[in-house]
């Protein structure tokens, strides 16, 4: 018999991979290969914030009516729309009303990043403590 895997099922080349809030490297890894295979620039938008086309007026930068953009800038600002529609599809319910309430996708993605990985430091502290316990190892 099939073990149940805990990140959902199977894979599609449709859908993006499902965190259930177990695994979060693996299914990380896993989104951001999906994504990229669809447009880099989608994950450009995960990693940095959105593209927002802007326009000089009184040596001020505006933002561009949506209606004003070239097909160019409509699509680089498309980007940020498909990004948060593919995180969201690829959360549980409980992972999803952790960054339901996000204006971004980057936004989204570090507060998953951060809840289930730690911030940097914690990061740091870590690694560490698991060199010193390494170190100190005996047989």
């Amino acid at each position: 018999m099939a073990e149940k895997l805990p990140f959902g099922k199977g894979a599609s080349i449709n859908r993006p991979p499902l965190f259930c809030g177990m695994n979060y490297r693996f299914w990380k890894v896993r989104v951001k290969i999906f994504v990229e295979s669809i447009d880099r620039g989608i994950w450009d938008t995960i990693e940095n914030d959105p593209f927002v086309p802007k326009v000089q007026k009184d040596n001020v930068f505006i933002e561009k009516p949506w209606s004003q953009g070239t097909k160019s800038e409509s699509k680089k600002a498309q980007f940020h729309c498909i990004s948060k529609n593919i995180i969201t599809f690829a959360l549980n319910s409980n992972e999803f009303f952790r960054v339901s309430e996000c204006a971004s996708a980057k936004e989204m993605w570090d507060i998953l990043e951060v809840t289930h990985e730690g911030t940097n430091d914690v990061k740091r502290a870590r690694k560490h403590a698991i060199i010193q316990e390494y170190e100190m190892f005996r047989m």
